[in-house]
């Protein structure tokens, strides 16, 4: 953290940016030429805006939290902070992308019962051949796939984030890594009906799917590394064992009988719009855009995934983005 800080200050510097830290934007609104843009420290009339506010500004409850039985605690990963928040009992984790994977290991830690409810996910090791699996996605170009190349561009925007998690040992934290120091793994949420959870039948062909996804990248690693003359620079290549499911997962869980205490809704974040006030939201509440040309003039986005590449939501691939933008702004400040 203190290093990309220092990457940021740095960059501001360099391109003599005039940051303005502690202002919140509070609104913008269309005006006759552009833009009308409220803060806290001052307001500008402009006449574009790109709005790069991030893609996970609040966590993305499921409605049917509102049906959790009153004496369970609930939050969201921006309210845990370690497992002392929470009283002694068993947790249900719902959620198993990297955040929900970090929180269920970091609190059966602590001694407590944990579940894991298993939605759609994405594995991949955190290190492969001797190599980190981020070195190897850009190397073979991965992260560099275009929009416009997606089958279906709704769908990959909407994926969940890697099973990652960084550590000095670079070790992977994924389902079979939980269930072997004891967490239990059951199926999607899908309802909670007089106390007690329902829960997705799907378990065993989710953990296939992902799976194959996950050999499907590591033999596209193997063919780049075969081809580009790396296998003698880097270790054998090698597959992970399957990830290791109970015969018959259970389908109920009664919330009501006091072995849960804490749900930990770790279902993923969305955007914070709630300052646009310009007509370009679609039902899902997600800005209308082609590659990040919003459909009101003038206006621009930056950093949601897939934006225009599927590095587009990293620090290290908004670059490329950038550069595609600015061309298009550019061409639009001077009449073209």
């Amino acid at each position: 953290m203190p290093e990309t800080i220092e990457f940021i200050e740095r960059y501001a510097e360099v391109i003599s940016a005039p940051v303005r830290t502690e202002t919140e934007v509070t609104s913008v609104r269309s005006i006759d030429g552009g833009y009308y843009v409220a803060t806290t420290q001052g307001d500008w009339r402009c006449r574009t805006v790109v709005l790069a506010a991030g893609a996970c500004n609040i966590p993305n409850v499921p409605a049917l939290s509102d049906l959790v039985p009153p004496s369970i605690t609930t939050l969201t990963p921006m309210e845990y902070r370690n497992p002392d928040q929470l009283e002694q009992g068993g947790v249900l984790v719902v959620g198993a992308s990297a955040t929900g994977t970090q929180i269920a290991a970091e609190l059966h830690g602590s001694g407590r019962p944990v579940t894991v409810a298993v939605g759609e996910h994405i594995r991949v090791p955190r290190s492969y051949r001797g190599r980190d699996i981020k070195w190897w996605m850009d190397a073979v170009g991965v992260l560099d796939e275009h929009y416009e190349e997606a089958d279906n561009l709704d769908r990959v925007r909407s994926v969940p984030s890697l099973q990652l998690a960084g550590s000095d040992d670079h070790r992977s934290v994924d389902l079979n890594s939980l269930t072997s120091v004891g967490v239990k793994l059951i199926g999607r949420l899908a309802g909670i009906s007089d106390g007690r959870g329902q829960f997705s039948g799907s378990l065993r062909n989710q953990v296939a799917l992902s799976d194959l996804k996950m050999n499907r990248l590591l033999d596209r690693i193997d063919e780049w590394a075969t081809d580009d003359g790396l296998d003698n620079e880097v270790d054998p290549p090698h597959r992970f064992e399957p990830t290791h499911i109970e015969a018959s997962p259970p389908l109920f869980m009664n919330l009501a009988s006091g072995d849960i205490k804490t749900i930990v809704w770790a279902t993923g974040y969305r955007p914070d719009y709630s300052w646009l006030d310009v007509p370009i939201l679609d039902r899902k509440g997600r800005v209308r855009h082609d590659g990040g040309v919003v459909e009101a003039p003038g206006l621009y986005l930056m950093g949601i995934p897939f934006l225009r590449r599927r590095k587009s939501s990293l620090i290290d691939g908004a670059g490329d983005d950038a550069r595609d933008l600015s061309a298009h702004l550019s061409a639009f400040l001077n009449g073209a």
